[in-house]
């Protein structure tokens, strides 16, 4: 297996998790590259199941070092939280199993404030947002004013970065969003403990990805969110604060466009989304409610129940074109099992003119109806089914 990037062709939630883990069993490295503990990667294995937020969902697999690249914002909380659930399955207690970039930027307690007032303000009209701070700590990265790893490990220069920032975000925080403010000492109090047990993890992601390129090793590049959800090419603004597409994978780890081998496609055998935003294929009847809850549509990271429709073939043209995608995988096909019709999205139909490019502009996209192309169903239950015929 040469360089692989795993992406979401939808809004996410299309099993990416799942297929990770398969492709890992071949795998030398596994790196992710975007988002932050937005993401929810459901594993079963052996019976027993777990969510991870943060660490790729290699880490399972004892011969594969897992990477948090530079592209990803980092609660250290949880990133502590999940290292020591890994430990208490008997994992990750090798040196090197899991590396964290040096230039990964941090998920701080204002991040958070910042995210949840902002999405109370906004009352009908928010975003969705998983309320975790993902996009203030995307919004400080890209303003000069976020604080990375590096500076987190070392003590003193955190509380010379946290001094610089904290009364800038306390102001917003207090005069724009009517919140309460930080202490200096109390930021301190929590996260200087959490630098120290993340510290031994820290290190030149970027060095290590490509010497592991250099060496023809396998790569796993995990994706995080759907390409529908990308800050450039998704439905604006009811997007993620990052880019979720396959070019982001070079980027958000360090190493050239020239790594990258392959991109596979996840793609879920009907569509879901969590959160506002249109939905051209939304289905509000029985068929929805039969995917949700056969399906288990219920998000990984928020426990918010997806919003469900059929398959949408003009959003997957638009996947495969913006990841220049090279194949695909399809999850959950047996949901539809029991569905004497099923219907799949070939165009939308706008004001009368039938489009098969997927709008940018997501006023239009509000305005789209689906064209429907009818099949037929099938009653047979689809497990442990190995041949197409």
């Amino acid at each position: 297996m040469p360089s692989v990037v795993i992406v979401g062709t939808q809004w996410g939630d299309e099993g990416k998790g799942k297929v990770v883990d398969l492709f890992t069993e071949k795998a030398d490295a596994v790196v992710r590259f975007q988002g932050g503990n937005n993401a929810g990667h459901t594993l079963v294995i052996n019976g027993i199941k777990t969510v991870l937020h943060l660490i790729p969902s290699g880490i399972f697999h004892k011969r594969v070092v897992c990477v948090i690249g530079n592209g990803v914002v980092i609660d250290p909380a949880v990133c502590v939280e999940e290292i020591e659930l890994i430990r208490s399955k008997g994992l990750l207690n090798k040196s090197g199993k899991l590396l964290i970039s040096e230039n990964a930027h941090l998920i701080l307690p204002y991040h958070k404030k910042i995210d949840q007032l902002r999405e109370k303000q906004k009352g009908e009209g928010k975003i969705g947002t998983t309320g975790r701070g993902i996009g203030p700590a995307y919004e400080d990265k890209a303003a000069r004013m976020g604080i990375r790893m590096t500076e987190f490990v070392n003590p003193e220069i955190f509380k010379k970065r946290l001094a610089e920032v904290l009364p800038e975000r306390n102001l917003y925080i207090e005069k724009i969003l009517g919140g309460t403010p930080f202490t200096f000492d109390e930021i301190c109090k929590i996260y200087l403990p959490l630098a120290e047990q993340l510290r031994p993890f820290v290190a030149n992601a970027s060095s290590f990805v490509q010497q592991a390129v250099l060496k023809k090793k396998n790569i796993l590049f995990e994706g995080a969110q759907g390409t529908s959800l990308d800050l450039d090419h998704g439905t604006y603004p009811f997007v993620t604060s990052s880019n979720t597409v396959a070019g982001e994978a070079a980027c958000g780890s360090g190493v050239g466009p020239t790594a990258i081998d392959e991109v596979i496609g996840i793609t879920k055998a009907y569509t879901t989304r969590v959160g506002s935003g249109p939905f051209p294929t939304e289905l509000d009847g029985a068929v929805g409610q039969h995917l949700q809850k056969k399906g288990g549509e219920f998000g990984a990271t928020t426990g918010r129940p997806r919003r469900c429709g059929w398959i949408d073939l003009v959003l997957l043209r638009h996947a495969v074109r913006v990841n220049g995608m090279t194949g695909y995988v399809l999850t959950k096909l047996d949901i539809l099992s029991g569905l004497p019709e099923l219907q799949v999205c070939v165009a939308y139909d706008y004001k009368g003119k039938r489009l098969s490019e997927f709008p940018t502009n997501v006023e239009i996209l509000k305005e789209c109806r689906p064209v429907f192309k009818k099949m037929k169903g099938w009653k047979e239950d689809l497990q442990g089914i190995r041949k197409l015929k």
